[in-house]
């Protein structure tokens, strides 16, 4: 079973970038596929990117379009989460998982990290 450890979370003005890391124990990570998703106060958890383990895809919703980047390190058996030009619309806790087809669907995922908190000051 696979277990995934976020960290690279923090405070920083907007317009600052940060990147986030998620290692996993326990499993290859690159046989997953892998979703960050974000949770911020009153509001529900979505889905912003994934990368596929098959192919390598990468997807993101359109408010970090352009902003965040998405990427894998096998090696190292982590995936980063490049977040520039932060927001304070972004601030939020930030979770990677293992998410099958990357479906973006919470209730479907089926092993998450404990989430590293994100704040955007303005």
């Amino acid at each position: 079973q696979v277990q995934l450890t976020e960290s690279g979370g923090g405070l920083v003005q907007a317009g600052g970038s940060l990147r986030l890391s998620c290692e996993a124990s326990g499993d290859n990570l690159a046989d997953y596929d892998i979703s960050w998703f974000r949770q911020a106060p009153g509001k529900e958890r979505e889905a912003i990117s994934c990368i596929s383990s098959r192919d390598g895809t990468r997807n993101y919703i359109d408010s970090v379009q352009g902003r965040f980047t998405i990427s894998r390190d096998s090696a190292k058996n982590t995936v980063y989460l490049q977040m520039d030009s932060l927001k304070p619309e972004d601030t939020a806790v930030y979770l990677c998982a293992v998410d099958d087809y990357c479906a973006g669907y919470a209730p479907r995922v089926r092993f998450w990290g404990q989430g590293t908190q994100v704040t955007v000051s303005s």
